[in-house]
């Protein structure tokens, strides 16, 4: 007998969750609408900043121009309807995030160092929470039956639940921020580890 045993689990796509579909970062440029679009800003050779919203463009002497919020400052603003001060950033310094397809979805190569271009802003592949070294306060995707919840922030860092589960409590961004600017805590579920990705 020379075949090998066939994978039992081989026909079980519960097994083992598939990845949310990744962030992918484009310019800012080619989108027509970029109100409460996540952005990063930054120089090609010098770096790049992220944790920020965009408004609509705006022209000043036929240059195009990128109102960028801090993410905290443009949650306050949709939730208390108050006017914040947003800065505006040339578009061509202002890149956006956009979700890929699940089959651009990039495998992870279990660590190590990973060499990136400084032309534009670089993105991380969906890591499972069981993987990551620490996850209060970062962005997360909970994976429901295939189904992505995003705009969620991690509260906790894993620990032994009630059911014996290794668990993460998470809430949603908006509570996350209101945390911070009222005092007020947010809202939280306790999701298995096996079912959350670091975005």
């Amino acid at each position: 007998m020379t075949e090998p045993l066939p994978d039992p689990f081989a026909d079980q796509p519960d097994w083992a969750p598939q990845p949310p579909r990744p962030v992918e970062i484009v310019p800012a440029a080619g989108r027509v609408d970029l109100r409460g679009q996540r952005v990063l800003v930054g120089l090609p050779g010098l770096g790049w900043r992220g944790d920020l919203r965009a408004d609509e463009k705006v022209v000043q002497n036929s240059r195009t121009y990128v109102p960028v919020i801090p993410e905290h400052e443009w949650y306050r603003a949709e939730s208390d309807q108050v006017e914040v001060f947003a800065p505006l950033v040339p578009i061509e310094r202002v890149w956006v995030e956009t979700l890929g397809s699940a089959a651009s979805t990039p495998t992870v190569d279990g660590g190590g160092l990973r060499l990136v271009s400084l032309d534009a802003p670089a993105h991380r592949p969906p890591t499972p929470v069981f993987e990551a070294d620490s996850v209060v306060g970062r962005r997360v995707v909970h994976m429901v039956g295939g189904v992505e919840q995003r705009d969620l922030r991690a509260v906790t860092e894993t620990y032994s639940g009630a059911e014996g589960d290794i668990c993460v409590r998470v809430a949603p961004e908006m509570e996350w921020y209101r945390w911070a600017w009222r005092g007020q805590p947010p809202t939280t579920l306790e999701v298995p580890v096996h079912l959350l990705w670091v975005e």
